[in-house]
């Protein structure tokens, strides 16, 4: 099952919120009047007033920060590789595209929207209560066309440059894979690598994305589960812009990188 931390934070914070100000207004100066008649120097405050006092501003200021400026998020696949490994923990924008209330996802203040070659978490659309990350290939209109490990937008072939083998025990914590190809992918106005796995078939398709939605493909391009399988992200799934790498830490392995930290995402 997968919990709602965005639910939880705002129930919480509207609990707390609630049980701090109703005794602000109904019920703190009744207590201190029965305390004063009966002579008592200190007015006790029940334990959840106490609770709620001292927790509303900190749970407040969390719910503003993460649902309208930035968000945590770990990678727990490879599907991104070489630009995001199993095992980072990544900084989200959330307010790139537009803030958006909390659990609602409605956007209420436009501000932006995606380019292409964003990478970016989403709601995914089969499970939205799951998040997915990947790069933002074909923008409302586009015309996206996958033949032969080559990736085609409105009829023009998106360049790639190298062809070096991928070793991935270079890369600390990471599992060594000798059968991929790096490639250095120029898409919109970002310059970043994927990855071609050449044992692997190519899921060829075209695909004419429409009006406010978006194709998405992860960097692993063999090895990824994207819109070549299960279509469009829709732009109420969109919750922010990956834009940099706070930490890596693979628990399975017991192992972190320390010189990622730090690193910006193209």
């Amino acid at each position: 099952m997968n919990l709602d931390f965005a639910l939880v934070l705002v129930v919480l914070t509207l609990l707390s919120g609630l049980i701090w100000a109703a005794d602000t207004l109904l019920f703190r100066q009744k207590r201190a009047d029965r305390a004063a008649r009966a002579g008592q120097a200190e007015v006790n405050e029940p334990v959840a007033v106490e609770y709620s006092r001292s927790l509303f501003p900190i749970l407040f200021a969390v719910l503003v920060f993460r649902s309208f400026l930035f968000e945590p998020f770990k990678i727990p696949s490879g599907s991104m590789i070489p630009t995001l490994l199993i095992g980072d923990f990544i900084v989200v924008n959330k307010f790139s595209y537009g803030l958006r209330l909390p659990v609602l996802n409605k956007k209420v203040v436009p501000i932006g929207e995606p380019e292409r070659g964003d990478v970016v978490v989403f709601r995914y659309p089969v499970d939205p209560g799951v998040n997915f990350i990947k790069r933002v290939v074909g923008l409302p209109g586009d015309t996206v066309a996958y033949r032969d490990k080559r990736l085609f937008i409105n009829g023009e072939e998106v360049g790639e440059q190298g062809g070096a083998p991928y070793v991935s025990s270079e890369v600390k914590c990471s599992t060594p894979r000798r059968d991929a190809m790096r490639y250095r992918e120029d898409l919109g106005n970002t310059r970043h690598d994927i990855l071609i796995h050449n044992g692997i078939s190519g899921r060829n398709g075209q695909w004419e994305v429409p009006e406010g939605h978006y194709f998405m493909m992860g960097d692993n391009r063999d090895r990824s589960n994207d819109s070549r399988e299960w279509g469009y992200v829709p732009e109420e799934n969109l919750v922010g812009r990956a834009v940099g790498i706070w930490l890596n830490f693979d628990l399975n392995k017991g192992c972190a990188d320390w010189g990622r930290v730090g690193e910006g995402i193209d």
